[in-house]
């Protein structure tokens, strides 16, 4: 019965190990140990180890019978045996295990591999790049981006004046909400604008650019009657209606973009000096910058200058021409910057004549420590030290500073590529219009918006001297924001008629934002009639020029009356027959040519059998076709 026992428990204990065996892979077992195991667990399946020993050592005639028989009736000695082979430690026994499953088995022992996996830059890169050719392919992308970045800028341009002028209008008017209330007013009728600009269509712009241009200079001219005119720091430059404050040397940048660009888009012919864009833009343009000057605003009149010389170069001056109209116009600016005791201390504060940072060089020191104080991430929104009467106009010309001072490094950053992804959306509007007339508003009012946000930045970082030109949309100044967003509504007309935007929208029923603003379908450019008869003579000068002989006319053949006689068998198929060609049941046949030969085909005088009746022929296939 012990030895029984000991059998079971010696099963039971191969059975736990087999079990063990298959969750838990002993890799440390070499293969010579695994022999040695199998080999003395083949000596002990039939009993102790030394008693077989002894067994064939006392059986000299090589029978087993006895010693087995002597195991089997020998009950006493089986538990002494099983009792110390049980005390004897025993390896463990692997299982036989199928070689192909345990190749595929994973190994256990390996150590963990915790690294991350290699990431596949390269796609990433190329699905971004893919994914970026397909938003910018799509037809309205164009629209929708300036839709995008006019929302964004009115919204933090209103952020931006409530946090700067906070502090000044408390002081002044006892409420820190009332600058920003005069400024959120004009930004809500400036989005007006920007909706009816995309109401109305392109002609209505063009038939009105001369009368608007008109009206323009003449509020240029009643600003500077006494009485009529507001007069605000020695400067009389504003109107005063029901409490608002309108400068209509504002309203006058989008008149001159408009009637600038239809005058120069009925222009065809540059000629060697230009004269034919020159006369009668840059007449309007100077007194325009008379008035202007007259106020006094310089910062205005630069502006001004800028519209003229935009719509110029993208109409196609001569580089000469343009040259020394830029040469002109920097001496100009020379000589008006140090005409004024106030703008040559900027000058020369700039340049570093006079180092005085409590006198002329005040603000733009004060500018710079606004800068510094925001560093990378900025104080937070509101908690600016600057706009404490520190820094003066903060709410206006250095806006940007207390932007840094607030939001740091990043947020004056974001700014700057909100004003470069504008400019690149203006441009690109501008390659892709058909129209000569947006291609160029479009054009000049990118540049407007770029070199406009570029200097104001660039005198409040101390790169330029100070100029007094405001941050589009950003700064306070009601008359400013309701110019601007009209010039962000144009470049959204003319986002809209792309050739690609027409089609998309001409195709299908209105949907999306055309549909909830109930946009109208724009229309296809099509040119007037006076530009294509031109263009049929410019095409047919060419065509003489080239050297080739023009087409003959074509004969008309006579109308048959009603006595003429009629061939039998002719049927009437109202067919337009030429002359040469295949006319009624009498068809000519004639061997096909390949298509070098008939483009190569000149026209020849008619043969001399045909003398009496000439038959003209054609050059080719597209020259009979056109004709």
């Amino acid at each position: 019965m012990s030895a029984r026992k000991a059998g079971s428990r010696r099963r039971s204990t191969n059975d736990e190990v087999a079990d063990i065996d298959e969750f838990v892979d002993v890799d440390g077992d070499t293969d010579g140990d695994r022999a040695d195991r199998d080999a003395t667990d083949g000596n002990n399946v039939g009993g102790d180890d030394s008693t077989g020993d002894d067994t064939a050592g006392d059986d000299t005639g090589g029978d087993t019978s006895d010693g087995a028989s002597a195991d089997s009736a020998d009950p006493d000695d089986a538990p002494e045996d099983s009792s110390d082979d049980d005390e004897r430690p025993r390896p463990l026994r692997r299982r036989r295990e199928n070689p192909g499953a345990r190749a595929a088995a994973p190994q256990a022992a390996r150590s963990l591999n915790f690294s991350m996996s290699s990431v596949d830059v390269r796609g990433i890169v190329t699905t971004f790049r893919d994914g970026v050719k397909t938003l910018l392919g799509k037809p309205l992308t164009s629209f929708h981006m300036v839709l995008s970045l006019t929302v964004i800028l009115t919204v933090l341009g209103l952020i931006m004046v409530l946090s700067a002028s906070s502090v000044e209008g408390y002081a002044k008017d006892g409420s820190a909400y009332g600058m920003v209330t005069t400024q959120a007013i004009f930004a809500a009728l400036g989005l007006l604008l920007f909706y009816g600009t995309l109401k109305v269509p392109i002609r209505f712009f063009r038939r009105f650019a001369t009368v608007g241009i008109m009206v323009a200079t003449l509020l240029l001219v009643l600003v500077l009657v006494p009485g009529i005119g507001v007069t605000v720091n020695g400067a009389r430059r504003w109107f005063s209606i029901a409490g608002l404050s309108v400068q209509p040397s504002e309203l006058v940048k989008v008149a001159l973009c408009v009637w600038g660009a239809h005058l120069l888009a009925s222009r065809r012919s540059v000629g060697t000096f230009g004269k034919e864009l020159l006369l009668p833009l840059v007449p309007m343009g100077i007194l325009i910058c008379a008035l202007i000057i007259l106020e006094p605003n310089q910062s205005t009149t630069m502006i001004i200058a800028l519209i003229i010389g935009a719509l110029l170069w993208f109409a196609g001056l001569s580089g000469r021409v343009f040259g020394g109209f830029a040469i002109g116009f920097a001496v100009i600016a020379v000589a008006l910057a140090l005409s004024s005791s106030y703008r040559a201390a900027r000058v020369f504060s700039f340049i570093g004549r006079t180092n005085d940072p409590l006198g002329d060089g005040y603000q733009a020191t004060q500018a710079q420590y606004a800068l510094a104080n925001g560093g990378v991430f900025g104080v937070g929104l509101g908690r600016s030290t600057a706009k404490w009467n520190y820094l003066p106009n903060a709410h206006n010309d250095f806006i940007f500073a207390i932007i840094g001072e607030e939001l740091g490094l990043i947020g004056a950053l974001t700014v700057v590529a909100l004003f470069i992804l504008l400019g690149w959306v203006g441009m690109r509007i501008a390659r892709r219009s058909i129209d000569p007339f947006l291609r160029l508003l479009s054009a000049t009012i990118t540049v407007l918006f770029l070199v406009q946000a570029f200097i104001n930045i660039g005198y409040v970082i101390g790169l330029l001297p100070v100029t007094g030109i405001q941050l589009p949309i950003l700064s306070n100044g009601g008359t400013s924001m309701l110019t601007m967003l009209t010039m962000l509504g144009l470049l959204a007309t003319a986002a809209r008629h792309e050739p690609d935007a027409v089609r998309a929208l001409s195709a299908a029923r209105p949907n999306g934002l055309a549909r909830v603003l109930r946009l109208p379908v724009p229309e296809m450019y099509r040119p007037p009639r006076a530009d294509q008869l031109r263009d049929r003579l410019d095409r047919r000068r060419s065509t003489q020029s080239d050297g080739r002989r023009p087409a003959a006319a074509r004969a008309r053949r006579p109308r048959p009356t009603s006595a003429a006689p009629r061939r039998t068998g002719s049927v009437s198929s109202g067919e337009i027959h030429y002359p040469g060609g295949r006319s009624g049941s009498a068809r000519q046949s004639r061997r096909p040519q390949p298509e070098s030969a008939r483009r190569d085909q000149s026209w020849s005088p008619p043969s001399r059998g045909n003398r009496g009746r000439p038959r003209p022929e054609w050059p080719n296939g597209r020259e009979y076709r056109r004709r």
